[in-house]
C-alpha cells in the first residue's frame, strides 16, 4: 500500500514539476508576456532652435501602447500625451516648439513609453529617457568681404568671407545650391577663402551664396554678388574607327578592370560615357580628400605655361560628337588643353605644390594632380613616365612627367587641366597674368586690408 501510495506522489510530483515547466517556458516565450523594454531613438545632437520639429521614432515588439513627451524644470510640464488603440510595433512623432524663456540656454526632455506586453502584472514593458538639449535661437554671422567682379562658364572665381557662431556646423559656397566649394581659413580667425567654379556642364547661372548652418539648424544665406560671362562653345566631330576600338577602347576597359562589350559601339560608349564619369568622379574624390585645407596668410599663383614647343590640338569647354560608321554614338565635354610636342617630351610643373594623386586612371591614362592650396590644383594626363610620388612637394620648373599615349588617346600628348575643388575650369584664365591679378590676389589683398583695419 505504501509503495502505491509512494507511486502515486511521485506520478504527480513529475506532472506538476512538467507544468511548472511548461507554464515557465508559456510565460517566458509567450508573446503575451515579452520582457523587452520598448526602444526610443531621439534624432538630435544636443542642440535645438525651437523652430524645427524634433524627430522621435519608437520600436517594440508587443506595440506601442502610449507615450508621453515632458519638459522638465523644477516641475514636469506635459507636452505630448498619447494613447494607441491599435497595435503598432513602430511609431514616429514630431517635438514641435514652445514657448520658453529667453534666459534658458539648455533644457530637459523626457520621453516615457509603455508597450502592449502583459508582462509585470499586466502593465507592460516601460522605457524612460531624459535628454539635455542646448538651445540656440540665434543665427550665424556670414558675410561676404571681397569676392571678383564676375565669373565666366567653365571659369573661376574668387571670394572671401567672415563666418562666425558659438555652435558652428556647415560652411560652404554652393553653385546652384548643387556644387559645394569648402572654405579654407585665410588670415585670421573667422575669416576664410575660396576659389569657385562654374562647371561647364552646367549651362544656366541662378545664383551663388554663402551658407553657414549652425549645430541647431540655424542657417544663414548670403548672396555673393557676381556678374556672369557666357562662353563660346566649339563643336567638333570627331570618326571613330574600328581600329581605335580594338587598339584603345578596349585595352583601356580592361586595365580598369570594366568588362567588355562585344558590340563596338557599346565598347567606345562604355569607354566615353560610363568609365569617364567614373574618373571624373575620382578626380574629384581624390582633389576633395588630399586637398591642403591650412590656413593661408599669404596667397600667390604664377600663370600656367603651356608644354614648351607645343602646339594646340584640342582646348577647353569643347563639345565633341563621335561618329561610327557616319552615325552619332556619343558626346562629351573635352576638360582641358591638348598640347603635343615631340614624343616623350619632358612636363614641367609651373607653380610650387604637393603631388596629391599619381596613378593610372582610365581614359586620362597615367596621370599627376598637384595640389597648389586654395583648392587650386592642376592635373597632368596621359603620361608615359611619372618622375614624381605621392605626397611629394615640387618645385616650379621641376620635371614632374614626360608625355606619353597612355589612356583614350590617339596619339603622344599631354591633357593640361585646372582643377577647382576637382572641377575642371578652363585653363586659360589661369595662364593669363592679369586674369590671375584682378580675379584671384587682388580679392585677397583687397580682404585683408579690410580684415587688418577690423
Amino acid at each position: 500500500m505504501r509503495r502505491q501510495n509512494s507511486s502515486l506522489k511521485n506520478v504527480f510530483l513529475l506532472i506538476l514539476t512538467i507544468l511548472v515547466i511548461a507554464g515557465s517556458a508559456f510565460i517566458y516565450l509567450s508573446p503575451a508576456l515579452e520582457k523587452k523594454a520598448p526602444k526610443i531613438v531621439f534624432d538630435n545632437n544636443g542642440f535645438w532652435n525651437l523652430k524645427d520639429k524634433l524627430k522621435v521614432s519608437l520600436f517594440d515588439q508587443s506595440g506601442i501602447k502610449s507615450y508621453k513627451v515632458y519638459y522638465i524644470n523644477k516641475t514636469e510640464t506635459i507636452l505630448i500625451e498619447k494613447k494607441i488603440s491599435t497595435k503598432q510595433n513602430s511609431v514616429e512623432f514630431d517635438i514641435n516648439g514652445f514657448s520658453l524663456p529667453k534666459k534658458d540656454e539648455k533644457i530637459k526632455l523626457a520621453i516615457e513609453v509603455i508597450d502592449n506586453s502583459n508582462w509585470n502584472f499586466f502593465q507592460g514593458n516601460k522605457s524612460y529617457e531624459e535628454f539635455e538639449l542646448n538651445i540656440d535661437r540665434t543665427k550665424p554671422i556670414a558675410n561676404v568681404i571681397a569676392n571678383s567682379y564676375n565669373i565666366k562658364r567653365g571659369g573661376s572665381a574668387s571670394v572671401v568671407v567672415k563666418v562666425s557662431d558659438n555652435n558652428l556646423s556647415e560652411k560652404y559656397i554652393s553653385f546652384n545650391d548643387k556644387y559645394k566649394f569648402e572654405l579654407i581659413p585665410y588670415y585670421k580667425k573667422d575669416y576664410y577663402a575660396a576659389i569657385i567654379a562654374w562647371p561647364i556642364q552646367v549651362e544656366d547661372f541662378d545664383i551663388i551664396n554663402l551658407v553657414a548652418i549652425d549645430k541647431a539648424q540655424n542657417k544663414t544665406i548670403t548672396k555673393v554678388p557676381l556678374y556672369i560671362k557666357n562662353l563660346k562653345i566649339k563643336n567638333d566631330k570627331i570618326k571613330i574607327s574600328k581600329k581605335f576600338i580594338n587598339r584603345v577602347s578596349i585595352p583601356v576597359l580592361k586595365q580598369s578592370n570594366i568588362s567588355v562589350p562585344t558590340n563596338p559601339t557599346e565598347i567606345f560608349v562604355k569607354l566615353n560615357k560610363e568609365l569617364r564619369q567614373k574618373n571624373i568622379d575620382t578626380i574629384r574624390n581624390e582633389s576633395i580628400k588630399n586637398m591642403n585645407t591650412s590656413m593661408i596668410k599669404k596667397y600667390s599663383i604664377k600663370p600656367f605655361k603651356r608644354l614648351k614647343g607645343s602646339k594646340t590640338f584640342a582646348g577647353f569647354a569643347e563639345r565633341r560628337k563621335y561618329f561610327y560608321e557616319k552615325e552619332q554614338i556619343d558626346e562629351a565635354w573635352h576638360l582641358g588643353m591638348d598640347w603635343a610636342s615631340i614624343k616623350h617630351a619632358p612636363v614641367k610643373i609651373s607653380n610650387n605644390g604637393e603631388v596629391i594623386f599619381k596613378d593610372y586612371l582610365g581614359i586620362y591614362g597615367n596621370t599627376i594632380i598637384v595640389d597648389h592650396k586654395l583648392g587650386l590644383q592642376s592635373l597632368y594626363a596621359h603620361a608615359s613616365k611619372f618622375n614624381v610620388e605621392k605626397g611629394q612637394i615640387v618645385k616650379r620648373n621641376q620635371r614632374i612627367a614626360n608625355t606619353g599615349s597612355t589612356g583614350a588617346v590617339f596619339g603622344d600628348h599631354l591633357h593640361f587641366g585646372v582643377l577647382v575643388q576637382g572641377i575642371e575650369v578652363n585653363p586659360l584664365e589661369w595662364m593669363d597674368k592679369s586674369w590671375i591679378k584682378t580675379r584671384i590676389t587682388d580679392v585677397l589683398l583687397e580682404a585683408k586690408h579690410i580684415m587688418s583695419s577690423k
